[in-house]
């Protein structure tokens, strides 16, 4: 991290918080901290782009649990948006293998005594909302710029564009993704480890109903294979495959992959058809723990702050559980503190760390479980989910830890 030296750049722009990053998680930040009476400036937001044509849906999608719901809920983003374009899903079947004599494991939000387990949202559903909500926030200016460099001292921390253009606040939010400009500054160490994996995602229309079910494959060989329920008789695609094969399906006609797909999951749905227009994309997938969630006058939320493997869903709404325990602990700092505080960046946390951690040690744990292609060890992981679809009390320990709420 750069420190004051010599003249200091002309600020222009004076704030409480600074939030470097135009995700939905840094949307997120800076509504909620805004509407928590802060003065905020969020940097480099861009219109989210527009639908190819009004009937495409969006590849990239997110299930969101009730702690996202909760949080978007009370920034007023929830209930604007497009409800047509949501699905709940009612109920999940996780399967670890392939065959009919595998070993499986199913919750339904019944049992959890849910409205649902989770909600699937896309990605421009979701950034549309937060957009028209930055359009009307108070205390909230939005400036397009790309940062140049970072200085901190003990009176605040300033950050100075290309433009020229410099912004003062008692805190800078990282919400800038895995690469963090931020984090960088910052001096923050990272643990990384390629899966050697991508995640291809696509959408499918299906000939029979999904019922607001949600589908797991732990194949021996060829990764993680999810089909998530869209509006209607849709799905979304999340394959976590092995380099080459990820290669493969992007490569051949998205009718190809629709025919495994429909080899797999034929039981349940059908014949799978791609929607048009035809899309299939692909990210690479890694495990990045930074060595710190915070540093003077900076605090990281989102993928600047961790990256789990998305088998479990969760890497969005660890996001907005970052957004959620900032909000709370400025909002509880009291008149004689900034909101830099060294004590309430260290009160953040602490907040964070037993789930953050819990989420990583759980998605890397399952990846290298299920990876490990060896006939007993297969036998054992599908005893594993047997017995544990028989024991209730274990059962609704999970299903509160993924709806992101604590047993009773």
């Amino acid at each position: 991290m750069s420190k004051s030296a010599g003249a200091s750049p002309m600020v222009k722009h004076q704030c409480d918080i600074c939030i470097v990053g135009n995700g939905a998680v840094g949307k997120a930040a800076a509504l909620g901290l805004a509407q928590a009476g802060l003065r905020v400036i969020l940097l480099g937001m861009t219109a989210t782009a527009a639908a190819a044509t009004p009937d495409s849906w969006d590849t990239r999608v997110y299930a969101l649990n009730h702690v996202a719901r909760s949080l978007l809920s009370s920034i007023k983003v929830w209930d604007a948006l497009d409800a047509a374009r949501v699905a709940a899903v009612d109920g999940m079947s996780i399967k670890g293998g392939t065959d009919r004599n595998t070993g499986s494991l199913a919750f339904d939000a019944y049992s959890a005594r849910v409205d649902a387990l989770a909600w699937i949202i896309e990605d421009r559903n979701l950034n549309q909302a937060l957009d028209a909500a930055l359009k009307f926030a108070s205390n909230l200016r939005v400036i397009n710029g790309r940062v140049q460099s970072m200085q901190i001292d003990a009176a605040a921390a300033t950050v100075q564009l290309e433009s020229g253009e410099a912004i003062s606040a008692a805190l800078i939010i990282g919400a800038d993704g895995a690469q963090s400009w931020v984090r960088s500054q910052c001096g923050i160490g990272i643990d990384y480890r390629s899966y050697k994996q991508r995640g291809v995602v696509a959408n499918f229309s299906c000939e029979r109903p999904h019922h607001g079910i949600a589908h797991q494959w732990f194949t021996e060989t060829e990764g993680i294979v999810a089909l998530l329920p869209l509006p209607g008789q849709r799905v979304s695609l999340v394959w976590s495959a092995p380099e080459a094969l990820a290669l493969t399906l992007l490569e051949e006609p998205l009718s190809q992959l629709a025919a495994r797909l429909s080899h797999l999951a034929g039981d349940e749905l059908g014949e799978l058809q791609p929607l048009q227009p035809e899309q299939v994309q692909a990210f690479p997938l890694s495990l990045l723990k930074p060595h710190a969630l915070v540093a003077p006058r900076v605090a990281l939320i989102g993928d600047a702050g961790h990256v789990v493997h998305p088998l479990a869903g969760h890497g969005m709404n660890l996001g907005f559980g970052d957004v959620a325990a900032l909000i709370q602990v400025l909002a509880e700092r009291g008149a004689h503190r900034d909101c830099g505080d060294e004590h309430l960046l260290a009160r953040y946390a602490r907040s964070r760390k037993e789930e953050i951690l819990l989420m990583q040690m759980t998605t890397d744990g399952l990846e290298r479980l299920f990876g490990f292609d060896f006939g007993p060890a297969r036998l054992l992981r599908n005893m594993g989910l047997n017995l544990l679809d028989k024991i209730p009390v274990l059962k609704r320990q999970l299903m509160a830890h993924a709806l992101g709420r604590t047993t009773e």
